[in-house]
């Protein structure tokens, strides 16, 4: 069914043929209009419900990639690489790869807020997947178009070790199993030598030391406990 204007109805299959979809792929458009609606536009016809769905999209998608291809890498090594699939920064990368950003009807301050365009944009593509599921109740419209840029990026992150991002693993794995956020106590070494790691970090939960890193940085030293803490809980579990 299309949409009642068909100004906006041109400029949504213009947005479906990026994805490589066909004129007669099973959308429904009134879905995919509302994930691109921002709710500065209206308090209660917005994206944020199919983004809610999308996030749960996005997700599974990168978890099917992960499992299909890397069958040999851990649990603590999936999730590290899903957490910088399925972040805003990569998913705003891809929605202005496609343009996301000439379809979405925004309204008032977002309309000059470049601050917050890539939590927007993150949004609106979580938001896009989530039309798109609903569509069909299933992955068939996302899978061929999402499917190569996420095994594309897999690949580099396998490569380049410092792209995981062990914190928001670790955080995710927390929360899922005990609602709470990790703790991070982070101290400077003794006398540290010159390009040493200087900073020591440890990673609490609930009283319980799950990891210690170093780094050169409070941020690195952070990612290198996480990293053992995850590897920890995936051996054990």
């Amino acid at each position: 069914m299309s949409l009642v204007y068909p100004r906006r109805q041109r400029q949504l299959e213009n947005l479906v043929q990026k994805f490589g979809l066909p004129p007669e792929a099973p959308i429904q458009w009134q879905l995919l209009d509302l994930a691109l609606t921002h709710p500065t536009v209206s308090e209660t016809a917005n994206y944020e419900q199919l983004e809610f769905v999308g996030d749960a999209v996005v997700r599974l998608v990168a978890a099917i990639v992960l499992w299909e291809n890397y069958a040999d890498c851990s649990v603590g090594d999936f999730a590290a690489i899903r957490s910088v699939l399925v972040s805003d920064r990569i998913l705003a990368q891809l929605a202005l790869s496609y343009g996301l950003e000439l379809y979405l009807l925004v309204a008032g301050s977002a309309t000059v807020d470049k601050v917050g365009q890539e939590s927007r944009l993150a949004d609106a593509f979580e938001a896009v997947l989530g039309a798109l599921y609903l569509s069909t109740q299933n992955l068939e419209l996302i899978r061929s178009w999402l499917d190569p840029y996420f095994k594309e990026l897999a690949a580099e992150i396998r490569l380049d070790p410092a792209r995981l991002n062990y914190k928001a693993a670790l955080q995710e794995w927390t929360q899922a199993q005990h609602k709470v956020l990790p703790e991070y106590r982070v101290v400077e070494a003794n006398q540290p030598h010159h390009n040493e790691e200087r900073f020591i970090a440890e990673v609490w939960l609930h009283e319980q030391k799950l990891g210690e890193g170093k780094g050169r940085s409070i941020k690195a030293a952070e990612q290198a406990a996480a990293k053992v803490a995850f590897s920890s809980l995936a051996t054990n579990n």
